[in-house]
């Protein structure tokens, strides 16, 4: 895996390939972005350090005697966005059946290529296929409403099911410019489809949005790809035909609502007068992050590590269960 980290690094001319013709099947896939998210996995979980630290707080067998066949639905939402889970079940010597979402079909399994050429006993280890049947395991990601059906489907066998999430935001009022540079990050990366991404903001009463809609300009090119800017004028047209309050740079329109959840384009907020209780029931499990107070540091949420699992359960220790 560290040989598979220097090779994202090194970025050879098959490397460089894959992630062209990955931008070409999924328009969402800029190069800006699927830069970012190999470079991200090679750094923080490719690194020989870093996987050596992870991997010393769990018993892992040098040899895995009675390897399990781990079926692993992939989402697409941003590139690479699986490949913790394939990492965890290489690591944890299982079996893997993959099936890949149809928006990110080209990334992991040109990745798995490289691996099996360097060693093909992996091949033993890792397929793709649409259907996941026999498994002893499953590890799905999808939509509250495909979670709904995996749940179903594999009741059966154990199983992590993940489900939509998001991550939110909580200001003072006081935050530099620096700092709202690096919420920026948050809010905008990967067009925000992310479970990272900050859809929400809690802001005091009060608060002045300006110097936040100036530094959000860092990433007003965005409209210059369809997808975003179309997304952005289906947004503004209905906020205009609903007569809603909304203020926006030309990149991102803010709006106030109550929902954590916001459209592509679109950053919910909401005004506070205590600090808010995102700990309740309900609220709590469509969080992925809390960015600003009593959370993340601003610009962290799309830095994850070996150790932030997606929904906050112990992949590798589910998988070394087995």
């Amino acid at each position: 895996m560290t040989r598979l980290g220097q090779y994202i690094l090194s970025n050879p001319e098959s490397w460089q390939s894959a992630k062209i013709k990955a931008g070409h099947e999924n328009g969402w896939f800029i190069p800006e972005f699927v830069e970012l998210a190999t470079s991200s996995i090679s750094s923080n979980f490719l690194d020989a350090t870093k996987l050596g630290e992870w991997t010393s707080s769990y018993s892992i067998p040098t040899i895995q005697e009675q390897p399990k066949m781990v079926g692993i639905v992939m989402a697409g939402n941003i590139p690479l966005v699986g490949f913790h889970d394939f990492l965890s079940t290489f690591v944890a010597g299982h079996k893997q059946a993959i099936k890949l979402s149809s928006k990110d079909q080209v990334l992991i399994r040109h990745l798995a290529e490289r691996l099996i050429e360097w060693n093909p006993e992996v091949n033993n280890y890792i397929r793709f296929g649409e259907m996941l049947k026999g498994c002893d395991a499953y590890i799905a990601t999808g939509s509250n409403n495909t979670a709904r059906y995996f749940h179903y489907y594999f009741k059966k066998y154990a199983h992590i099911i993940r489900r939509n999430r998001t991550s939110v935001a909580v200001l003072n009022g006081n935050e530099t410019a620096e700092q709202l540079e690096k919420l920026a990050d948050d809010v905008y990366l990967y067009f925000g489809l992310g479970c990272r991404n900050v859809t929400k903001i809690f802001v005091p009463a009060n608060y002045d949005f300006i110097p936040l809609l100036d530094v959000f300009l860092k990433y007003d090119h965005l409209v210059n790809y369809h997808k975003y800017k179309n997304n952005y004028d289906y947004q503004l047209a209905l906020l205009i035909l609903n007569k809603r309050y909304y203020m926006t740079n030309g990149s991102i329109l803010l709006a106030e609502n109550k929902s954590i959840f916001s459209p592509i384009s679109q950053l919910h907020y909401e005004f506070y007068t205590e600090e808010p209780d995102l700990t309740a029931n309900g609220v709590k499990e469509d969080i992925q992050c809390i960015v600003g107070q009593g959370g993340l540091s601003f610009g962290q949420a799309q830095q994850p590590g070996l150790c932030d699992y997606p929904d906050g359960r112990d992949t590798l220790q589910f998988l070394l269960d087995l």
